[in-house]
């Protein structure tokens, strides 16, 4: 007799297995993209229904990255499809706006770090924010996602700290805690920034 916890690890793995064969046969890059996504889901559900405290750590992450990436490819998706046409954004012809961005950004990122974590890269991401909106964003974007890749491998080698050397699990924590810090805010600043970019 199934249980239903059986069931369900079951009908995860036929649904990542569904995912992995179509993100394979599709030819269209925006497509793929989403598929990315949906496959995601599909692990973060079986993620859920291991139901260990280190898997629940692990969906938080995984959900706040997923639900920015989703934005990011609805605001790519509408550019390509002509829905919403682009506008070149401008600095607004305020003083503070040019004098004060890298005092009040450098605030905001430094109050970040102290908070860490979630709240720590959401406050971070928009010191970023509004730098960005009063400097302009697009030298910043190839450096943002270099070090949101990083985080995430530090991320992962948190995770497998905690696995295999237990003992040091306040190492890894602190390792997870600035990766997390350094991947929402990456997320963060580009969603934000990403309508004042002509060349997305």
């Amino acid at each position: 007799m199934i249980s239903i916890y059986q069931s369900g690890l079951i009908a995860a793995f036929i649904c990542i297995i569904i995912a992995f064969i179509s993100l394979y046969q599709e030819t269209d890059d925006l497509h793929r993209l989403i598929l990315t996504d949906l496959t995601e889901i599909m692990a973060l559900l079986l993620i859920a229904l291991i139901a260990t405290d280190l898997a629940e750590a692990l969906i938080l992450p995984g959900l706040v990255v997923m639900i920015a990436e989703l934005m990011a490819l609805a605001e790519i998706y509408l550019v390509k499809e002509g829905i919403q046409r682009k506008k070149n954004s401008s600095a607004l012809d305020i003083e503070v706006m040019q004098t004060a961005p890298p005092i009040l950004a450098g605030i905001l990122v430094l109050y970040g770090i102290i908070l860490s974590g979630f709240s720590g890269g959401a406050v971070a991401g928009l010191g970023i924010i509004f730098y960005s909106v009063c400097k302009g964003s697009d030298e910043l974007f190839a450096q943002i996602e270099t070090a949101s890749g990083y985080a995430w491998v530090a991320w992962i080698a948190a995770f497998f700290i905690f696995l295999l050397l237990p003992g040091q699990w306040f190492f890894a924590v602190m390792i997870a805690g600035g990766a997390i810090l350094i991947k929402v805010m990456a997320k963060f600043s580009l969603i934000g920034t990403m309508g004042g970019d002509p060349g997305v």
